[in-house]
């Protein structure tokens, strides 16, 4: 079939890199002029885990992967008042797991795609003119093309998904914080391995060392604290400056870092609720169709292991589209569902809007450390019911 990406995410890539390798016409488009770089660090683990194997390459990845030993709470004047050391989340992962940027895994997988898939940048579809049968789709530069099949594989704010489905207000369950998050050359004091944060009630900030002597700032803010609502660039620096110019620690430094910072990126913590993830000759990966929001901690999982059940299903009911995506939706609905339920309970740790509410969370942290804690508080989060389905692919 032709088949048109759109997003050179994580997920677009990794149902490219399928879709390639089982003989399909795929052509990748890219909003942005070249693969996005930077991005805040994952803990891929479990499907995504599995689905990185699988494509095999997990050994590239595990040697781009950033290993820490400790995650370290700290109060306004950098004394410890929580935290556990990484080696407990290795043993609830049983050993697979592994901290990635996000931009990281993406470059990775479209490096495996050798020309087996098309890649557009700097450019985006734009409208789809679908019949059920076949989809006539315009891009914003290109010319337009005719495809068996197009999907949206472009993020939180799909435009896919608007052109098919309708306007994001109709899906985004929106969950009451904003993420920002920039690195900085040069930062200092610096942790070698250690992943420090700071919480005050409704706000929370942290610092973690990348490479090159870079440090990714990473901050997570309840709406409330935000004024005007901010939508980007200044207005969003200037929002973000209000609301942890008080808090203290290493807060006054990394704000001057924030005011000087050229990439900053900044957007809801929401959630993708949809009946359905499949419309005629159009279909929704990863967070386009069910974001289960950066709080949920799986989404990057989530997307590498919809793109592998997508091109499976797709394989397995040759000559019959229709059956394919229904069974695409009908395997990972539930799954989703039961993800979005939990990341909904998760906000209050994250970002407690009590002083006694912080301090109840960093206690549990420090629980963390004994042998019996880390399953008893983390154990269900860990638990990850579903397993990828054996295709035969080649």
């Amino acid at each position: 079939m032709k088949i048109a990406i759109n997003g050179a995410g994580i997920a677009g890539t990794a149902l490219a890199y399928w879709l390639g390798r089982l003989g399909h016409e795929v052509l990748l488009v890219e909003r942005a002029p070249a693969l996005r770089t930077g991005g805040y660090i994952l803990n891929l683990w479990g499907v995504g885990y599995d689905a990185v194997e699988r494509m095999g390459l997990l050994p590239q990845l595990l040697a781009q992967q950033y290993e820490t030993d400790e995650l370290r709470m700290v109060d306004r004047d950098g004394r410890t008042r929580g935290g556990y050391p990484s080696r407990a989340l290795q043993t609830l992962a049983n050993g697979r797991i592994a901290s990635l940027a996000r931009s990281d895994i993406a470059a990775a997988i479209h490096g495996a795609l050798g020309d087996r898939v098309e890649t557009i940048f700097d450019d985006s579809i734009a409208t789809i003119d679908d019949d059920g049968m076949r989809a006539v789709v315009g891009f914003e530069r290109a010319a337009a093309r005719e495809v068996d099949l197009v999907i949206g594989a472009d993020g939180l704010h799909s435009q896919v998904r608007r052109a098919t489905f309708g306007a994001d207000s109709r899906f985004e369950h929106a969950m009451g914080c904003h993420v920002a998050s920039f690195e900085i050359a040069g930062y200092r004091p610096r942790d070698e391995r250690l992943y420090v944060a700071h919480t005050a009630p409704g706000r929370y900030i942290a610092r973690f060392p990348v490479r090159n002597d870079r440090t990714l700032i990473f901050m997570l803010v309840r709406d409330e604290y935000l004024s005007d609502m901010p939508r980007g660039g200044t207005d969003c620096k200037a929002a973000l400056a209000g609301a942890f110019s008080n808090m203290g620690w290493e807060c006054p430094a990394m704000l001057e870092a924030l005011a000087n910072a050229d990439d900053v990126y900044f957007d809801s913590i929401s959630q993708i609720r949809m009946d359905a993830w499949t419309k005629g000759r159009v279909a929704l990966v990863g967070d386009s169709a069910a974001c289960p929001s950066l709080i949920a901690g799986e989404g990057a999982g989530f997307a590498l292991a919809q793109a592998y059940v997508l091109a499976g299903e797709i394989h397995d009911h040759p000559g019959d589209l229709d059956a394919a995506l229904q069974r695409y939706q009908d395997r990972l609905k539930p799954y989703t569902l039961r993800k979005q339920r939990y990341a909904e309970g998760l906000v209050p740790s994250f970002v407690p809007k009590t002083e006694l509410g912080i301090r109840a969370r960093d206690m549990a942290t420090l629980l963390m450390r004994l042998p019996v804690f880390p399953r008893l508080l983390m154990g269900r989060y860990f638990r990850d019911p579903m397993r990828l389905p054996d295709y035969a692919m080649p």
